[in-house]
């Protein structure tokens, strides 16, 4: 009877070198299954902050037309929001500006493109290739698409 615990437990003694390849190949699908998840959802994220952002400013440039009855013009850019525009008079431009410090940059770290007619604006993100015209995940995102 020893004998046959001892004849078991030897054919039983370790996992063959298949067997490990295999494991570690279901490790690395999962793997892959899950990263490709996690890095889904981070773009994701990016592109909701982006969305947020951008409705933060138009906010700001509401404010902004209330105090001086003109939006910024596009030369005029976002930075009127920070430091008052020269190129044309707004008595009541808030004393702190509209936004503090800088203007801040898209999720991906590149410039919102702001443009104006000086009656009507557009935010626009260029996303995560920084190209225009992006599709799918690469998608431009436009404060007139919300």
């Amino acid at each position: 009877m020893f004998a046959n615990i001892q004849k078991i437990l030897k054919s039983q003694a370790g996992m063959s070198l298949i067997e490990i390849l295999i494991a570690l190949t279901l490790l690395a699908l999962a793997g892959t299954f899950v990263g490709g998840k996690v890095f889904e959802q981070l773009q994701e994220g990016k592109v909701q902050s982006a969305k947020i952002q951008i409705k933060s400013l138009a906010e700001r440039l509401k404010e902004f037309r209330r105090d001086c009855n003109f939006l910024p013009t596009t030369t005029m850019g976002l930075d009127a929001l920070v430091e008052k525009p020269t190129e044309r008079e707004c008595k009541r431009y808030a004393p702190g500006g509209y936004i503090e410090g800088k203007v801040p940059q898209d999720p991906w770290d590149n410039e919102f493109i702001y443009e104006s007619d000086g009656k009507t604006f557009t935010i626009i993100s260029l996303g995560a290739d920084n190209a225009e015209e992006g599709e799918g995940p690469d998608a431009d995102i436009n404060s007139k698409d919300f």
